[in-house]
């Protein structure tokens, strides 16, 4: 199976619900898009610092990740980000290392978008075309 990569469009949390509520306008919302690897390997998404920078959100708390080979690294954990992937978003916080953003497991699920393998692409659940339904 090859790399799977999607688009993304990353947001400062904070700066978005300013702006829904007419605190500052759309236009200053920091954000930015990137390709981004999806990795179903990852619980939570990763980030690199110079988007966090960019984003202008800081790391709040520093937590223990677990590497690939299995050695665990300290890393910082991200502010609110919300990632934009077709369409469908949510909010969460991102581990912040290395040098590429990586679509974890918790973005996928609260968009509703599965990974298929044989064409090498994120698709939103056929189940639910129109956007994420959740138990409650």
């Amino acid at each position: 199976m090859g790399e799977v990569h999607v688009r993304v469009r990353l947001s400062n949390a904070a700066d978005l619900e300013q702006a829904a509520q007419g605190l500052i306008d759309k236009q200053t919302v920091r954000s930015c898009e990137v390709e981004a690897l999806v990795d179903t390997g990852v619980t939570r998404s990763v980030i690199p610092p110079e988007i966090l920078h960019q984003l202008g959100v800081r790391i709040h708390r520093q937590t223990t990740g677990r590497l690939a080979d299995g050695s665990q690294v300290p890393v910082g954990m991200s502010g609110p980000i919300t990632f934009e992937i077709l369409g469908r978003e949510t909010c969460e916080d991102a581990y912040v290392v290395g040098n590429e953003v990586l679509i974890g497991q918790t973005v996928l699920e609260t968009t509703d978008l599965l990974v298929d393998c044989k064409k090498q692409k994120v698709i939103p659940n056929p189940a639910h075309p129109d956007g994420p339904v959740f138990r409650i």
